[in-house]
């Protein structure tokens, strides 16, 4: 069992940043990679950006690239998710994901074996 714990979410202006959060405890030696995404009211959830538990390579949606980063800390076995440059249409719950068996493609929300709970992000115009 591994339990995720998203931060860091909350109201901003367009143009702001916001870094999200994802702490990551339990059976972390699972993990092989983690994941963010999103889902804005009326959408279905997005992939946004995915990262190896090594942190060696990192993945991200066309829609955010140049714009957000994903990174993690091991010491603190927390994942990232720097946004800058935010835009109205950026506004979702945002949740991170962690996948213990490279069964599938990185973006597939399916592939994804324990979910955290969101944290709500907006942004106004």
């Amino acid at each position: 069992q591994v339990q995720l714990v998203e931060s860091g979410g909350g109201l901003v202006q367009a143009g702001d940043s916001l870094r999200l959060s994802c702490a990551a405890s339990g059976r972390t030696f699972n993990i092989r990679r983690m994941g963010w995404f999103r889902q804005a009211p009326g959408k279905e959830r997005e992939f946004v950006a995915a990262i190896r538990w090594s942190g060696r390579f990192t993945y991200y949606a066309d829609s955010i690239k140049g714009r957000f980063t994903i990174s993690r800390d091991n010491a603190q076995n927390t994942v990232y998710l720097q946004m800058n440059s935010l835009k109205p249409e950026d506004t979702a719950v945002y949740y991170c994901a962690a996948d213990f068996d490279f069964s599938g493609s990185y973006d597939s929300e399916v592939v994804y074996d324990y979910w955290g709970q969101g944290t709500q992000v907006t942004v106004s115009s």
